[in-house]
């Protein structure tokens, strides 16, 4: 199995670990914030959502050897901007999924000097193909982390609520 093989495999696995750490998650659990600046899960979702599009671009510009500065994108106005956290986390799951199947059917017809393409990210760093699709990987595993923090903190928040209600019913 070649490294371009290992990193398709790890990057189509990103969809079913999402599926994964939502499994159970209530919906007011999707969309609790710790503050008003905190990401929900749902604008977590949203926002990998988004970065598959830009990814998508970026891989397809290197391709297409336009030589330009690939995209950035700001990711926090992105999300508030959309008001994500209104937003379904099905509908970013789908839009994720079928991005992810897409780009691999594409990266699936790569031959092995392709995958060493490059162009230049917005830092003015060289980046291979190689290099965006295991940095998404790597991205979206760090969001699968702070994905199961939220989880934590709303269930914590929740069951506190639930005794402080019951405390004060007791008097």
């Amino acid at each position: 199995m070649s490294s371009a093989d290992v990193e398709l495999t790890s990057y189509l696995n990103t969809h079913e670990q999402l599926v994964q750490a939502l499994e159970g998650v209530s919906e007011e659990q999707l969309r609790w914030k710790a503050e008003p600046s905190s990401w929900s899960v749902t604008e977590v979702l949203a926002h990998l959502a988004d970065h598959s599009i830009v990814v998508s671009f970026r891989i397809r510009d290197i391709l297409a050897d336009t030589k330009v500065q690939l995209p950035a994108f700001q990711q926090d106005a992105w999300v508030s901007g959309q008001h994500s956290n209104q937003g379904q986390t099905a509908d970013s799951l789908e839009l994720f999924r079928s991005l992810l199947h897409y780009n691999s059917l594409l990266l699936g017809r790569l031959i092995p000097g392709e995958w060493e393409k490059s162009g230049i990210n917005f830092k003015g760093e060289t980046v291979r193909i190689s290099d965006i699709v295991r940095g998404f990987t790597a991205h979206v595993e760090r969001h699968l982390a702070q994905i199961e923090r939220v989880k934590r903190e709303a269930q914590a928040s929740q069951a506190a609520q639930v005794a402080q209600a019951s405390k004060q019913a007791a008097l």
